[in-house]
Parts: structure tokens; C-alpha cells; sequence
């Protein structure tokens, strides 16, 4: 999946001092529900074990050929968004550099591209913690639409009393 300027493509453990180099920023992964990083170590085990799936791809800037966030769908998110019955969720994210230059919408555009053309999910979920809003303009831009619901979740970093408000995308009528 690739745009003029970005590509989705799998994470590789040589991804992992970028990764970090990103992703021990302290403003990026609480935005998330995630814990900064702390080393280049933790970032490539993240990459082992939580970015190696068929459903999760780095954003790589084509300039560079770095990744420069992650985005992906699946039911492994340990949040309580209320999902549907086989309803996954999408996550995403960005580093602080590339932030409000519409990386985030251009990658959802083309996960949501991906979702509607090459699997059977009828619809997804998603949520961005209501001090997030820009996350929130980012799934509206690409089609989500607030279900009304708000939920908090202890399990995510940071998320203790902050409320989540979930959006929702049909794909397939």
C-alpha cells in the first residue's frame, strides 16, 4: 500500500533504534495509550512480538525509506472499546515531526482502501482519548463516525480517567 509519499509495508528488526529514536518521544505514545520506549532493545521486541502480524505495517516516509509510525487492525488491543462481535479495532500512530502534515488520514485512507477491497471485515472501531482530538479529525476524515459511546480504560498507558470516544467505519453493507 504506498502513496507519493508514504508506504505500508511489514516491520523489520531493523527498523528498531528508528523506532525508538521515535517512540521514546514522551509526547507520542501517551497520545496512544502506550508507555515511551526505553530502549532500542524494547523497541525491537515490540516489533518482535507485538508489530510482526499480517495486520500491522510501519509508515514509512518514501523519502527516507524510515518508519515514522505504525498503523494496523486486529482484536490484540488490550482496550474496551465496544466492539462488535469479530469487529476489529485500528490503532495508529505517527512521530512527533510528521505531526499535522495528514500522514495519519493518508494511511488510514489506505487501510481503509485495503479493508473494503482485499478482506470480508464489514465494519471497525476506534477510539482516540477525548484530549486527542486530532485523532479523532484524522477518523472522521476518512469516514468513522462517532457511535455516541465513551468508555475509559484502565489498561491503556496513561488512560486512567481519561475518557475514549469510539467511532465506528461500516465497510460492507
Amino acid at each position: 500500500m504506498k502513496t507519493d509519499r508514504i508506504t505500508l509495508r511489514p516491520w523489520r528488526e531493523s527498523d528498531a533504534a528508528t523506532l525508538f529514536m521515535f517512540a521514546k518521544d514522551p509526547e507520542v505514545g501517551p497520545r496512544a495509550g502506550w508507555r515511551p520506549h526505553s530502549s532500542v532493545e524494547e523497541s525491537r521486541e515490540i516489533i518482535r512480538v507485538v508489530f510482526s502480524n499480517p495486520t500491522t505495517w510501519a509508515i514509512e516516509w518514501n523519502e527516507t525509506g524510515r518508519a515514522i509510525g505504525a498503523i494496523g487492525y486486529g482484536d490484540s488491543c488490550n482496550c474496551n472499546l465496544p466492539a462488535r462481535q469479530g469487529e476489529p479495532t485500528i490503532g495508529y500512530w505517527v512521530a512527533h515531526p510528521f505531526w499535522n502534515m495528514g500522514i495519519c488520514t493518508e494511511a488510514l485512507h489506505l487501510l481503509v482502501a485495503h479493508l473494503k477491497n482485499d478482506t470480508a471485515v464489514k465494519s471497525v472501531i476506534c477510539g482516540h482519548f477525548v484530549d486527542n482530538p486530532a485523532s479523532g479529525k484524522v477518523m472522521e476524515k476518512c469516514g468513522f463516525r462517532p457511535t455516541g459511546e465513551y468508555c475509559l480504560d484502565e489498561n491503556l498507558y496513561a488512560g486512567e480517567g481519561r475518557k475514549i470516544r469510539v467511532l465506528r467505519l461500516e465497510l460492507k453493507g
